[in-house]
């Protein structure tokens, strides 16, 4: 009987081996193998049922005991290791500890790319020794999304490939995107995503920037300038430009977006049926950034563009917001910080925002029932001032601290709402070709009349875009205008300056302590030691 099990054994050895053999030279009879593997397993099993006892009395050896705790010991080990190795490459979890986030992407990018559903393609031509620097930067997008893949070309050793996408310098990345392509010369997350904002979304909007009552100007590179708007828009593949209304008379039909940016003087009459006629005809977007006035005495009024926003939900009321909160050394500088009012444009929006001179912007039932929404609002000790001759007695004596609300003569108990948008479904079909086209588009959104209002223009000047939020506070506005919510995100962040600068007296005082002065404290400590043990 022996001798019969131990030759099942033998054939069921014969049976894996010739198994394992056919899974790789001949695929095709996997489905026999298989069979054939199985039944070789089984007969190994009844041959060690069959000679239990003999096992079970080798056990009784100390020696076999230990080879067994070792065998078991490494099987354990290697086990937990293939673990390891198995959950690092499918749960791979990083930290980066620089202030910006330098070596991680930005949410706006992460946005993109979880919402991407074709192969994106990074093409990166340069010579071979320099691909390196181009990786750390790439790999990123690859750990965020699975349809992005990466290739290093060295246009030297493949002219053909760079010849066919047009390259002309070293350092140049291509970014495709079915069958579209863009071209960036530098590595940085900005242009990086700058180009797969415009592979993902090829169709550029138009933004007109109203002008003919003091706007601020997005060609000036002033501090009051708005240049810095301009290059973020761009960044975001929108094209942009001044409109004189009182010139055209007309909204131009390619407009995805109207933007009045601190006028100092009100509307023509002429113009408020036009800019209402493109809301409400042409499902139009308007950002409207309107300043308190900046003479107390003699404050100005700009009824023709309050009256038009009240139509639509939105009450720009005659005040000046005061906080303080103690954010600021200025009691009319509001600061807005999370939580912000529940609103598509700052959800998880958790950064500071600061809005020099701001008048207070309520949310209202406005004509045919539009509800403006808050999506801004300053700290709890803040409060709107209605009174302006009080202001103006506070703030030329230089202590408007001074002031205290007084709720019952019409100041607002703060929070106070500095920011809201109302949003209307179109109950007409779109007039405009670019509209009637996503109408069509049953995955475009649907069309919707958008205004936002925000009580201050000077937030986004020059001056103050480096604010933290600043920026992303304007461009999450626009796109949400323009209905572009895969846009709404915090951007990608410059590197902060960690130079540090030393005299000429500082560089001579680390030159002397770490030459002469720490080893020879470390040499008295030794000498010591040793002379006490002596």
């Amino acid at each position: 009987m022996k001798q019969i099990m131990s030759g099942l054994s033998w054939v069921g050895v014969a049976l894996v081996a010739g198994a394992v053999i056919t899974q790789w030279w001949k695929p095709d009879y996997n489905t026999y193998a298989r069979y054939a593997a199985f039944a070789g397993l089984i007969l190994v099993l009844l041959y060690v049922a069959s000679q239990w006892k003999e096992i079970a009395g080798q056990f009784k050896k100390r020696n076999t005991r230990l080879g067994t705790i070792a065998s078991v010991s490494v099987i354990i080990v290697l086990g937990i290791l293939i673990a390891v190795n198995y959950l690092s490459t499918r749960r791979n979890k990083r930290w980066d500890l620089t202030e910006n986030k330098q070596y991680s992407l930005s949410e706006q990018s992460v946005k993109l790319l979880q919402g991407v559903n074709a192969p994106v393609r990074f093409i990166v031509f340069d010579q071979e020794p320099n691909f390196d620097r181009y990786r750390t930067r790439l790999t990123e997008y690859q750990y965020n999304s699975r349809q992005v893949q990466v290739e290093y070309i060295d246009p030297d050793k493949v002219p053909v490939k760079a010849k066919e996408y047009k390259i002309e310098s070293y350092g140049t990345i291509v970014v495709e995107y079915m069958g579209r392509t863009e071209r960036v010369t530098n590595n940085t997350e900005q242009d990086v995503t700058n180009a797969l904002i415009k592979v993902l979304n090829p169709q550029t909007k138009k933004v007109y920037f109203l002008s003919g009552h003091g706007e601020k100007d997005t060609g000036s590179s002033e501090r009051a300038g708005y240049s810095g708007i301009g290059d973020a828009l761009k960044r975001d593949n929108y094209q942009f430009d001044k409109l004189v209304l009182a010139q055209t008379n007309e909204i131009p039909k390619d407009a995805t977006l109207l933007v009045i940016a601190g006028p100092r003087t009100d509307l023509l009459e002429q113009e408020v049926p036009i800019i209402d006629e493109y809301l409400t005809s042409r499902t139009g977007k308007l950002f409207v950034m309107i300043d308190p006035p900046d003479d107390f005495k003699q404050p100005q009024q700009m009824p023709r563009l309050t009256g038009l926003l009240k139509e639509w939900g939105i009450n720009a009321t005659q005040s000046v917001v005061v906080d303080v909160s103690g954010r600021t050394q200025v009691a009319t500088v509001p600061v807005a910080a999370p939580p912000y009012p529940s609103h598509a444009i700052t959800n998880d929006f958790g950064l500071v925002t600061m809005f020099p001179l701001a008048r207070a912007v309520l949310p209202e039932t406005g004509a045919q029932k539009r509800s403006g929404q808050s999506f801004v609002q300053t700290a709890a000790r803040s409060w709107a001032e209605t009174d302006f001759k009080q202001l103006a007695a506070a703030t030329s004596g230089g202590n408007p601290s001074v002031l205290k609300p007084e709720t019952d003569k019409g100041d607002i108990a703060g929070p106070v709402s500095i920011a809201v948008a109302t949003e209307v479904a179109s109950a007409t079909p779109p007039k405009s070709d670019d509209a009637a086209k996503d109408a069509k588009n049953e995955n475009a959104p649907k069309p919707e009349t958008r205004v936002a209002t925000i009580g201050n223009s000077a937030f986004a000047t020059n001056s103050y875009l480096g604010v933290e939020g600043n920026r992303d506070l304007f461009m999450n506005t626009v796109n949400w205008l323009a209905q572009q919510e895969s846009l709404i995100s915090i951007r990608p962040r410059d590197p902060s300056d960690r130079r540090l600068t030393l005299t000429a007296n500082i560089r001579d005082a680390m030159f002397y302590l770490s030459i002469f002065v720490i080893p020879a404290v470390v040499l008295g400590a030794g000498v010591m030691t040793w002379w006490r043990r002596r």
